[in-house]
């Protein structure tokens, strides 16, 4: 498995620039891969970014950010259209960056709730949802890029809490290039058991993000990380596993996901003591 770092756990948004400062920062620390947000897909230079990750020895990996107006289940057809457009750039980018992954939630505005007024209106998102990650699934099969859904907590969608729940959308999506994102700090929250949440997952994981309990450094809280590590050999995970969260200096994300107090020493140490754990852990 290899082991990644996201550009969120230091700044947003994600510029070529970004990118040129953290690169080599991120390669001297010892990590195998870079994770990519893909805020502003049109205004990346992909291809720069990509000649740098090389000159790192850098793999990318590719997330999306989900804001205000990016929405696949929107009643508004003008919202999922534009959303629809935002994927396929993205795509289009991640493969430029030689990613073979884009994650995230890809199906709602990260902190929408709703609850369906129906069970007619749930099935109709559903089958929206459905029909649209099977375009973007071929676009992503002729792309070399695979992408994977992502269960958030119950603070932050109300439509996909459970990995059952993703599991059941990409079965009947039935694509190859549409998998699962499993991550460890939203699992905390909604599963029963991390372990149990990956072995639901089984052979559509197609990524894997994690934190602590507190959304800190991985392995100094209250998971249990020797169960997620058994989890990942039961399943045969050879993907990428990043470690995705954020600082508070990082205002936009910050307040965004509720970091009101330092979850380290700073970036860098968070990062380092991160993947020595997952080093060890995962050997």
């Amino acid at each position: 498995m290899n082991i990644g770092v996201s550009l969120w756990l230091w700044t947003s948004p994600v510029t070529n620039e970004v990118i040129e400062k953290y690169a080599p920062k991120i390669a001297r620390m010892g990590f195998d891969t870079i994770e990519i947000p893909l805020e502003d897909p049109g205004s990346l230079d992909a291809a720069a970014a990509a000649a740098v990750l090389k000159s790192e020895g850098l793999r990318a990996t590719t997330c999306a950010a989900m804001g205000p107006g990016r929405d696949l289940v929107h009643s508004d057809s003008f919202v999922r259209n534009e959303t629809m457009d935002y994927m396929k750039q993205s795509i289009e980018a991640a493969s430029t960056l030689g990613s073979p992954v884009f994650v995230g939630p890809l199906y709602a505005e990260v902190g929408r709730l709703w609850r369906a007024e129906s069970p007619e209106q749930r099935v109709r998102e559903e089958e929206l949802l459905v029909k649209q990650l099977s375009e973007l699934s071929e676009l992503g099969a002729s792309s070399n890029v695979t992408l994977c859904v992502e269960a958030l907590n119950r603070f932050e969608t109300s439509f996909l809490n459970l990995t059952s729940q993703v599991a059941e959308i990409t079965d009947r999506v039935n694509h190859p290039n549409c998998k699962i994102l499993v991550d460890l700090f939203h699992a905390g929250i909604e599963e029963k058991n991390l372990g149990d949440a990956i072995r639901t997952a089984g052979e559509r994981l197609g990524h894997i993000q994690v934190a602590e309990n507190d959304r800190g450094t991985p392995g100094t809280g209250t998971y249990d990380w020797p169960g997620v590590a058994k989890a990942l050999r039961d399943v045969g995970y050879k993907g990428d596993v990043v470690i995705e969260t954020f600082s508070e200096d990082n205002e936009i994300l910050a307040a965004a996901a509720a970091i009101w107090r330092p979850l380290a020493e700073s970036p860098e140490k968070l990062a380092e003591d991160g993947l020595a754990f997952l080093r060890e852990l995962l050997s």
